[in-house]
């Protein structure tokens, strides 16, 4: 596997991503996050961990990107997948230029696989590469799956950025290889009956949705509900009871 090294370009939106100078409530909730992903996927070996949300403009890109920065926080093998091959978000906000990806790789474009170091990150990431005419045949495909199974090999935890579940239905066409799912929700912007669907759907396909990370909430705002716990604008988390 070929791994190029890119750091990022200095006018990275440094408010959206983590790093050591992030706002000490971003800071915990991503710690927070990070913990209870680790107890909800027990076992020493790789976890593949999928992103999603019920619709566009929740966040579900850049919980993708800090997840896998908090990870690697703890010299953890971590590596990103962009796998939203229709309005790819990723690259753009970390930065990078977009050439070879994951559909130039699913598609026999290209025979190595596309690995792109983020060296002031600490984790590896698989771009989205160029929109493909049928991005749901690429991610339904033997070569996806294999592709997975073999960073399993060297990687200690693949996260996958999916679109959303009620926009099409590639969240949940690898579900078998998929560990957990997250599910992102916007705070003053989801809507119940949305989310309902997504999960519906989740669960039709027997998708494991292993948390909520609730977004956008003030920061400053602190207070408790039975069974919820909200912090800051950066996440809500609980563990999916079944």
């Amino acid at each position: 596997m070929k791994k190029k090294n890119n750091a990022q370009k200095q006018t990275a939106p440094k408010q959206m991503l983590l790093s050591s100078k992030s706002p000490f409530t971003m800071q915990e909730a991503y710690k927070t996050l990070r913990t209870n992903v680790e107890f909800s996927l027990p076992g020493g070996d790789c976890k593949c961990i999928g992103v999603t949300s019920a619709n566009r403009g929740e966040g579900k890109s850049t919980v993708s990107i800090n997840l896998a920065i908090s990870l690697a926080q703890l010299k953890k093998r971590v590596i990103l997948i962009d796998c939203d091959l229709r309005l790819p978000t990723v690259i753009a906000k970390l930065n990078l230029t977009n050439t070879d990806g994951l559909s130039n790789y699913l598609s026999g474009m290209i025979s190595e696989i596309p690995i792109t170091h983020i060296s002031n990150r600490g984790f590896d990431i698989i771009p989205s590469g160029v929109i493909p005419p049928d991005a749901t045949t690429l991610i339904n495909s033997d070569t996806m799956l294999k592709l997975v199974e073999q960073l399993k090999e060297s990687y200690d935890y693949i996260i996958i950025d999916f679109p959303p579940v009620n926009i099409v239905s590639d969240a949940v066409l690898i579900s078998s290889i998929v560990d957990g799912y997250i599910l992102v929700v916007r705070h003053e912007y989801s809507e119940y009956q949305k989310i309902t669907e997504a999960i519906r759907q989740m669960r039709f396909a027997d998708a494991k949705i292993i948390g909520f990370v609730y977004n956008g909430l003030d920061i400053g705002r602190k207070y408790y509900k039975k069974n919820r716990y909200y912090k800051n604008n950066y996440y809500y988390y609980k563990k999916d009871k079944e």
